[in-house]
């Protein structure tokens, strides 16, 4: 008898092939059968009729470092569907990390001292089994985390010695379980890395088959000789790259996503390439000197010396204190902002790409989230799949789920297929909708009907059911075979 069988349901299998209508059966943390399977038993039957099954979505790129152990009920995410977040991102993790103080810029997104309790990877794989968050977890390694690691200061070059400690620790991680390297060159902890240190820390992936993920060095003016650079070490280190939530950002910089995407393609006719990026046309991201301009609405979320400042624009800040933009950042930092700095038609042309993923990008520690957090996944299938006829609903969630677990080697996920790992949402195609906006940034989605976690049914109509079953995903073999 099966435990689950969901009757008559379109079948979104996450390949981006055609949908099929048919019946799918769970058995343990599997996915038993899928056809027709008319009257076997099962312990629960669920009338699929108007509504569409997916994999799990995966959520490549978030900064859920600290809150699958946290707050292991990972609502934001279970919520919007998905199964499995990639934690790690933009060169800030939680693991392997010892701090002399406080979490440097912009490691302070994930927690504060009291939350960098990991100083070998061992110790957060460990750390999350015990938690058994409510999604399933794989890790990219923080070359900030490693340079806070072994520097004394973090606004210059590693000497050699240095970069080699690093390259140690990352192996070690990488011995246990982590996917690959990520970096966030934009931000002053790493800004002064230059490109031979980075190389130096790639060597480590080819040994063990993982990936390079960056969030390059600029997306701004430079970004098409920032993009080289990240294929420069990828092609050193002899692995895939992962551009980071791509974007063209800044007014100067509007319009200028078709050469970038032909960069993007070019590199992938010699290399494996890809990108993910999030549905907004709006970023979000610590209080960044560097960022501060008249051109685009910058939205306070939170300052650490100015709590009463947050949920304004920093014109108006600035306005009340009679000073410019940037004397009134440096006042309010450390704090979060929130960005309008890309224009729409860009946000669409990068999400509709054929190598882009899917990644929410969201803050889950930012008191005032970019709606992202709630709403990245449900506004792809609503919004821009349904409404707005960017792209079938078939290539929506294949950028969600089968393209996300081939990049990722997440063998036996990411697509509906019999033997894999029972990861599912259902949902109402006609009525999946992003409810989170950035006035009121923490709401639910609708239209999100259920969701299994290896086979456990961890969402309901609307409300978590509080069994967690999420699990420790480490890296499975060389990521290098399956990427596209």
């Amino acid at each position: 008898m099966y435990d689950t069988l969901i009757a008559q349901v379109r079948v979104l299998d996450g390949s981006g092939g055609p949908e099929t209508v048919a019946d799918v059966a769970l058995a343990g943390d599997r996915i038993a059968a899928i056809g027709a399977l008319g009257g076997r038993p099962a312990a629960r039957r669920i009338d699929g009729r108007g509504l569409a099954l997916a994999p799990g979505f995966i959520d490549v790129h978030t900064h859920d470092d600290t809150n699958v152990i946290r707050t292991p009920g990972m609502l934001p995410k279970l919520s919007q569907g998905v199964t499995t977040v990639i934690v790690g991102n933009c060169g800030i993790s939680a693991s392997p990390v010892t701090l002399r103080g406080d979490p440097p810029d912009p490691m302070n997104l994930l927690g504060g001292p009291d939350d960098f309790r990991y100083p070998a990877f061992a110790d957060y794989t460990r750390a999350i089994e015990q938690a058994r968050p409510a999604v399933n977890v794989a890790a990219l390694v923080g070359h900030t985390a490693l340079r806070n690691n072994h520097m004394d200061r973090l606004d210059r070059p590693a000497t050699r010695r240095e970069a080699l400690a690093m390259r140690e620790q990352l192996r070690d991680a990488l011995a246990h379980g982590a996917i690959g390297l990520s970096t966030g060159l934009a931000y002053a902890s790493a800004f002064e890395a230059d490109t031979a240190e980075v190389k130096l820390l790639a060597e480590a992936l080819d040994e063990f088959g993982a990936l390079y993920a960056t969030h390059l060095r600029s997306e701004f003016a430079a970004i098409l000789e920032a993009m080289q650079e990240a294929f420069d070490v990828g092609l050193h280190a002899r692995v895939p790259v992962v551009v980071s939530h791509l974007k063209c950002a800044g007014a100067g910089n509007w319009g200028r996503t078709k050469e970038v995407l032909f960069a993007l393609e070019n590199a992938g006719r010699m290399q494996r390439v890809g990108c993910d990026c999030y549905p907004y046309s709006a970023s979000s991201s610590t209080l960044d000197l560097k960022q501060v301009t008249d051109e685009f609405d910058i939205f306070i979320t939170w300052s650490a010396p100015h709590p009463e400042q947050a949920r304004r624009t920093l014109a108006a800040i600035a306005r009340d204190w009679n000073v410019s933009l940037t004397e009134a950042a440096s006042r309010l930092q450390p704090a979060g902002a929130v960005y309008h700095n890309m224009r729409e038609d860009d946000v669409r042309r990068v999400l509709s790409h054929p190598l882009t993923m899917v990644g929410s990008d969201g803050l889950p520690n930012d008191p005032m989230p970019h709606p992202r957090l709630w709403g990245a996944f449900p506004r792809v299938l609503g919004h821009y799949s349904r409404d707005v006829g960017l792209f079938p609903l078939a290539e929506a969630v294949h950028k969600m789920t089968g393209l996300s677990a081939r990049r990722y080697g997440l063998a036996g996920r990411g697509q509906v297929r019999e033997g894999y790992h029972a990861d599912l949402v259902l949902f109402d195609p006609a009525g999946v909708t992003d409810r989170a906006t950035f006035a009121d940034p923490v709401r639910a989605a609708d239209g999100i009907e259920a969701v299994w976690v290896n086979g456990v049914l961890s969402y309901d109509h609307g409300q978590p059911t509080g069994l967690r079953a999420g699990r420790w995903l480490p890296r499975q073999g060389d990521l290098r075979a399956d990427f596209r």
